[in-house]
């Protein structure tokens, strides 16, 4: 896959994704303590920590649409695609959740929402196995790799690893 945005050869928008869904992760942990009786203030948490998920989402989606710019048809396309739209049904779930929660005074989970978010992150675990696929499906023939030898190794050359003797 070619990507115009790229760190080192590999595109970034896979790997952007992990922020939004680890903190989807967190909000959801924070959450489910919240509603199975922990502090009121962990409610809160929960909330924020799912809105900064949803900011991190937007700037995923954004690097993604600019990926999407530029994938030929084919297998790689459709994975981008759906790789695309599952992240987008799971912060859409979350930001369903956010704003029913934006209304409320102290902004705390219930057992619905609970379960929308958990069926979001399920979803979410969709996207990473996409994202995975996209990242063996990148093409690193074409792209720089950024290696250099360490330790004075000339490039070429090979290493070889011995076993250890016994006593």
């Amino acid at each position: 896959m070619q990507s115009r945005l790229r760190v080192q050869g590999h595109p970034i928008q896979p790997m952007l994704v992990t922020f939004p869904f680890g903190l989807f992760v967190c909000a959801a942990i924070f959450d489910l303590a919240d509603v199975a009786g922990g502090p009121a203030f962990l409610g809160e948490v929960g909330y924020w920590t799912a809105v900064a998920a949803l900011v991190a989402a937007g700037l995923t989606t954004v690097a993604g649409l600019v990926d999407l710019w530029d994938v030929r048809t084919g297998r790689t396309s459709r994975t981008v695609l759906a790789f695309n739209l599952v992240n987008a049904v799971m912060a859409a779930l979350f930001l369903l959740s956010c704003l029913i929660r934006a209304s409320a005074p102290q902004r705390g989970a219930t057992g619905v929402l609970l379960a929308a978010e958990l069926v979001a992150l399920a979803v979410g675990a969709v996207g990473v196995a996409l994202g995975a696929r996209l990242m063996q499906q990148f093409d690193r023939a074409t792209e720089p790799t950024g290696f250099e030898p360490v330790g004075g190794v000339p490039a070429g050359s090979t290493v070889e690893i011995a076993r250890p003797r016994p006593f």
